[in-house]
């Protein structure tokens, strides 16, 4: 293993929550809305159009694997593993934790956890393409991060 590359996954994977970030705003919200509505609507059902864009994030990171392997570019493939290690925190942050599609991680009681919930309830109140806020899944405006530790220290005092 070279030294580098871990470095290069935690930068890859800062660099997704922006690209992420970017994605949402612009491309889901955007021409790629026709996917993205049933997300801000409840429906029936354990799967929603949505999801297609795990595959959009998926086949990227695959491909930097595969053809970094095949290639002897650990450059691409430690970049391969930052797209991947975003789509699991992704996976476990919103689909588990903030959407409760599983039955697991539902007992958080931390500030940052309560903040990241509360901005994507802010982001959900607005159940068409235009007027969104919150876009992030990480990083959250510190408004929200305020709100949850005054929450949390008045929930936690009065024990």
């Amino acid at each position: 293993m070279v030294w580098w590359g871990p470095l290069v996954l935690i930068v890859t994977f800062i660099v997704m929550e922006f690209s992420a970030w970017a994605m949402h705003k612009y491309v889901m919200h955007g021409f790629m809305w026709h996917f993205h509505k049933d997300h801000h609507v409840e429906e029936p059902g354990f799967f929603e159009k949505n999801d297609v864009f795990f595959l959009i994030y998926a086949i990227p990171s695959w491909l930097c694997i595969m053809l970094g392997m095949m290639n002897e570019s650990l450059v691409a493939v430690w970049i391969g593993f930052g797209i991947a290690a975003y789509g699991f925190a992704y996976f476990l942050f919103h689909d588990v934790y903030i959407h409760r599609r599983f039955k697991w991680l539902r007992d958080i009681e931390h500030p940052y956890f309560m903040a990241i919930r509360k901005a994507h309830k802010v982001h959900h109140k607005h159940l068409g393409k235009e007027d969104g806020e919150c876009f992030g899944m990480l990083i959250v405006p510190p408004k929200y991060y305020q709100e949850a530790r005054k929450s949390y220290a008045m929930k936690y005092a009065k024990k």
